[in-house]
């Protein structure tokens, strides 16, 4: 694979593309549409050959997302590109100032295997509306749809505007290698600092979406029956393994016990309804590999062995990757399902007395990518919004905020650097360029010229002073 060759391609496309028109832009992302709408069960295929996903939830959380953010983006674009006037103030009368975007040039999108087409387009949507090429390295852990995505790529773009280059990590630290103008990357933590390293070394700027233990505050006020639906989808949908899903509950002791039940009723309702067992429903997915089937396995066990309460769940099967929907209680902090972000159908609860003492749990750990609150009291959850820091925050659900193109998607230091989706996601692959137009002759510099007399310092001192 000659990166190198197609990387120096990029950036003479990268160079034409800088003063590329509203029309090609939109060309470019009508064709990525057209090619989604028109192999939907070829991406279907491919996402139940790596999850055994169903069918629906491909099409809710890898289709759907994707076809919404082009048609947003095609409905805003004319506007996110206009130069935007901005105010001048005072000291600057007589000037004219405008913000232009311009495409940072050359971008690398490192994606994820969790999401794996839905990770991977979004942010190449972004990347075309804002004018840039892309060198896309799908996950080497979901095979079947980074197959895919090439071949969508080589059918919508030619070689020099879009590419993907399959393969694992040797293939993924070659590319960091090189100085990309801008590098999106979906992932862990521990690896988003191994590429903000690489990408150091070019002073490339990065969006990193990267994930962390999003908390579920249920609190005294909570509609128990309403939160326990949106938790239970929320949480195994994609079988747990997804950035946003809660990562452990902090439920009111008061309401702990109705919780579970809840909790146990919906697990039944939506995965098992005849009674046939999880196992057999067509509507769970399963763990992605053998790597990650162990973690959770050394996760539950440590649990387990350290006192935890199995409450529901904990049946797996290693030769087909199933893995039951499992709900803990009697949760310690040395358990690693506490320390650690879950990535799974492992559900931790644990109770809190007061709203202050949830919100303590919640600032001892990094910042989350999301933080849930259930409840009715508005005192309550302006103070969590209020005192925690999160990439987002959603009151009374969960997980759904990914999908408001009008919000900006992302983590804040441990779960993120950046922020993404719809005009976010555009300014991210966008060079904010600050224009100023001086008048020409007099103007509001010419009298603090040297050499500097009395009326130049009085004029300095007045500035000072006065703006």
């Amino acid at each position: 694979m000659d990166f190198q060759k197609t990387f120096s391609d990029h950036q003479e496309t990268a160079v034409k593309w800088r003063s590329s028109t509203l029309e090609e832009r939109s060309a470019r992302l009508i064709n990525l549409r057209n090619w989604i709408k028109e192999n939907q069960d070829l991406i279907r295929k491919a996402l139940l050959e790596d999850f055994r996903k169903p069918e629906p939830e491909v099409d809710l959380s890898e289709i759907f997302p994707v076809t919404s953010e082009i048609n947003h983006t095609l409905r805003n674009l004319k506007d996110w590109m206009k130069p935007k006037r901005v105010s001048t103030p005072l000291s600057m009368i007589g000037t004219n100032g405008k913000i232009h975007f311009e495409p940072k040039g050359t971008a690398l999108i490192i994606s994820p295997w969790n999401f794996p087409f839905n990770l991977t387009v979004g942010p190449l949507v972004s990347a075309l509306a804002a004018g840039c090429t892309a060198i896309i390295k799908p996950s080497e852990l979901s095979p079947a749809t980074s197959s895919l995505i090439q071949k969508m790529v080589k059918a919508v773009f030619p070689p020099n505007e879009v590419e993907v280059f399959l393969g694992e990590v040797e293939e993924s630290q070659a590319l960091l290698s090189l100085p990309f103008d801008h590098i999106f990357f979906t992932g862990s933590p521990a690896v988003g600092k191994i590429v903000m390293k690489a990408a150091a070394e070019h002073l490339s700027s990065v969006t990193l979406e990267l994930g962390g233990k999003s908390p579920a505050i249920i609190d005294a006020s909570a509609d128990l029956n309403d939160a326990a639906g949106k938790l239970i989808w929320g949480k195994f949908v994609n079988c747990g393994q997804t950035c946003i899903a809660p990562d452990y509950i902090l439920v009111h002791e008061s309401q702990k016990e109705r919780l579970l039940m809840e909790l146990k009723v919906f697990l039944q309702k939506f995965y098992d309804p005849a009674f046939k067992g999880i196992e057999n429903s067509r509507d769970y997915a399963r763990i992605i590999g053998p790597k990650h089937f162990e973690r959770l396995s050394d996760h539950l066990e440590d649990a387990i062995s350290k006192g935890a309460t199995l409450d529901f769940g904990g049946k797996t099967d290693k030769s087909s990757f199933y893995f039951d929907p499992t709900i803990l209680t009697a949760i310690r902090e040395d358990m690693s399902v506490f320390q650690e972000e879950i990535f799974g159908p492992i559900l931790p609860i644990l109770t809190f007395s007061t709203i202050e003492e949830a919100i303590g749990m919640v600032n001892s750990k990094p910042k989350p990518l999301a933080l849930y609150y259930f409840g009715k009291e508005s005192e309550n959850s302006e103070k969590v919004v209020r005192e925690t820091s999160s990439g987002n925050v959603v009151l009374n659900d969960c997980v759904i905020h990914f999908l408001h193109n009008n919000l900006p998607f992302g983590g804040v230091n441990n779960s993120g650097i950046g922020k993404a989706h719809g005009h976010e996601g555009f300014l991210a692959f966008s060079n904010e360029k600050g224009v100023l137009t001086q008048r020409i002759g007099l103007n509001n510099v010419t009298l603090l010229r040297p050499p500097y007399g009395v009326k130049a310092k009085q004029i300095i001192s007045t500035l000072i002073k006065w703006f």
